[in-house]
């Protein structure tokens, strides 16, 4: 086993050498942070706060120097290379050993301690840090360029704050590792056994949404460059301690110099969980997460466990059961369920769509398939904190404000939306709608969904099934789809169960030549995910059910915070606001009952009665969502 403290008595240049060795064999290594006492406890509960950039590995008593916990014969004051030096929160030089603060309080004070510059009367902490995981990347074939470049990794300071305490409050620093796209699940994989060393990524893709300008200056370390292929990783950063004593502004600090790590007599696979975290998923292989991405412009991924994928894969499965024997099943895309669950999971304002007035000779037009999907997943999207809009016809703008107002009397819906129109003024309408004052870099709504809405056809027209033309029915909000492919931030779905919804024209030419009158009726304005089911309402819930799956992963919830926050008593209250408004059969039925009452029919029947798509409720509907419920609720391992 290394004895740090033989690193320590070397020269400076030998002790690098040896350090620098000694780092590629895989010992576990630590940022390290020294504040006054009167500081420490405040600081261990950021540490706590903050799981993902400060894995605390051990607190040292006031004075002590030593860390036998972590490493043989060590002394804090020289077995580092380079140490920061802070007083009032400014770094005012860097040194090679803190021997010459060693010195003892004459005083008794530790106010006074501090001030005349002792470590007498200071913690040390000791912190995770990512260099402990390379070793195991490189030893999976994944390329660590920073490493093969012989630089130092990249850290970039944030525009995400951590959760603060006492004094404590500071941005989320980062460290950026470029992956070849090929090797995201096994960086993920390697990355999240190791808790340790911050674990996970908590964020893959465009830098900006982490409030980065430029990978090619770094807030500290160096740059490193990408090979073609490579998409930039990010790792929650140890340096982030350091951002916390610039800006709590202690009288004297000290810390590690960024790059320059303590290394522990622990190789860095001997340790995996901290005291707060789930026990290794070495024993419980679906914990593991797994990355997808479900954004191009800007290119974003998302981290959810093997576990809740499979169970939203299989919600993907159950709903695309053909009781109308359509031959949907044709239509199916794998994991566009799943994929627009995450990319509605990571929004913040959602606009649904639906209306389909397959019934012109009827006053309403519309059919009961739609409107229950849509306000499935309203509510469960309210319960996750999103804003959500309701987006209609102009024609049906009274009759979707009463629908939302007897959902809410009823307790379908958790809380009132609004009810809005979209109306063709000229060429900017689209954008003006969708973004404040027609500005791309200011969207409303950062997710569009559409489910069972009739789509513009080839032709410029308005289908139903039977080919008949509805447009004089239909408000053109197909331009809001067709907007948002060119306005950054962005993400669509379209829910269907014919191949004329909007959406739909992500798989139109299957719709053209293997649906019923397909090349007439398919819709020709594509979503980014189409989701296919045998009654576009399955689709709703099966998304309803997703976002409950994903936030009820561990997994994805650490990356939804960042690995930041996290709160397991939190976390408890809010599965049973999230399990209340999942759909049911009794919320399900009772909202068609209100449909019915206001003059809603069966798609295909035409009929004023408690089906859809000439389906009954029961048993047909109901058994449906209750085995999407059975496949949410089921105690994944």
């Amino acid at each position: 086993m290394l004895s740090a403290g033989r690193v320590a008595r070397c020269s400076v240049a030998i002790s690098r050498s040896i350090y620098s060795s000694a780092r590629k064999k895989g010992y576990q290594q630590a940022n390290v942070i020294i504040l006054p006492s009167l500081l420490a406890n405040d600081f261990e509960a950021f540490c706590r706060s903050n799981p993902a950039p400060l894995p605390l590995l051990y607190r040292s008593q006031s004075g002590e120097t030593s860390c036998d916990p972590l490493a043989t014969d060590a002394d804090i004051r020289s077995d580092i290379p380079q140490y920061c030096v802070y007083e009032e929160g400014q770094l005012v030089k860097t040194v090679s050993s803190l021997q010459s603060y060693s010195g003892q309080s004459t005083t008794g004070s530790a106010l006074q301690a501090v001030k005349s510059g002792s470590l007498s009367d200071m913690v040390s902490f000791y912190l995770g840090c990512s260099f402990g995981f390379e070793g195991k990347l490189k030893e999976t074939g994944i390329p660590v360029r920073n490493v093969d470049q012989g630089r130092n990794v990249s850290m970039y300071r944030t525009s995400v704050p951590c959760v603060p305490n006492g004094v404590f409050c500071c941005p989320l620093v980062v460290t950026m590792r470029p992956v070849p796209a090929g090797f995201l699940d096994a960086a993920v994989e390697v990355t999240h056994q190791n808790p340790l060393a911050h674990g996970a990524p908590v964020h893959i893709g465009d830098p900006a949404l982490l409030g980065i300008p430029d990978l090619s200056k770094p807030d500290y370390g160096e740059p490193v460059a990408f090979q073609p292929g490579d998409v930039p990783v990010f790792w929650a950063c140890g340096v982030t301690a350091i951002e916390a004593i610039i800006h709590s502004r202690p009288s004297l600090a000290f810390s590690h110099s960024p790059g320059c790590m303590f290394l522990c007599d622990i190789p860095d696979s001997s340790i995996k969980t901290l005291p707060s975290e789930s026990p290794s998923t070495e024993s419980n292989p679906g914990q593991t997460p797994i990355c997808l991405s479900f954004s191009h412009n800007p290119l974003f991924y998302s981290l959810v466990s093997k576990s809740a994928a499979a169970s939203i894969r299989l919600l993907e499965e159950i709903i695309i059961d053909d009781p109308g024997q359509r031959g949907i099943r044709a239509l199916f895309v794998k994991d566009e369920l799943l994929r627009s669950c995450l990319a509605l999971s990571h929004s913040s304002s959602v606009a649904i769509t639906t209306g389909f007035p397959t019934h012109y000779m009827h006053s309403p037009p519309d059919e009961t398939d739609g409107p229950p999907g849509a306000i499935a997943m309203a509510t469960m999207l309210l319960s996750l904190g999103k804003q959500v809009t309701l987006l209609t016809d102009s024609r049906a703008l009274e009759m979707n404000e009463a629908m939302v107002t007897e959902a809410v009397r009823k307790g379908v819906l958790k809380a009132a939306i609004p009810v809005v129109a979209f109306e063709d003024r000229g060429p900017e309408s689209a954008l003006h709608f969708l973004c404040h004052h027609g500005d791309p870099s200011r969207p409303r709504y950062d997710h569009l969904v559409a489910i069972e809405r009739s789509g513009r056809a080839e032709d410029g027209n308005y289908y139903n099934m039977r080919a008949i033309n509805i447009k004089h029915l239909v408000d053109p909000i197909d331009d809001l789809f067709i907007a948002a492919k060119k306005i950054p931030g962005i993400t669509t779905t379209g829910i269907g169960d014919g191949g004329n919804e909007l959406g739909m024209g992500k798989v139109k030419e299957k719709v053209k030549t293997l649906m019923p009158k397909g090349d007439l009726i398919a819709c020709n304005v594509p979503a980014d995910f189409a989701i296919t089911a045998g009654v576009s309402n399955w689709g709703g819930y099966a998304v309803a059910c997703g976002l409950y799956l994903l936030n009820t992963c561990a997994s994805h919830q650490r990356y939804l915070r960042r690995g930041l926050g996290l709160d397991p008593a939190a976390s408890r209250a809010q599965l049973q606001d999230w399990s209340t408004n999942l759909p049911s059969v009794q919320k399900e039925e009772s909202f068609l009952a209100t449909l019915v009452h206001l003059g809603i029919r069966s798609g295909k029947t035409g009929n004023l009665g408690m089906e859809v798509d000439g389906l009954t409720f029961h048993p047909t509907h109901s058994e449906m969502i209750n085995r999407l419920l059975d496949a949410t609720l089921e105690p994944r391992t």
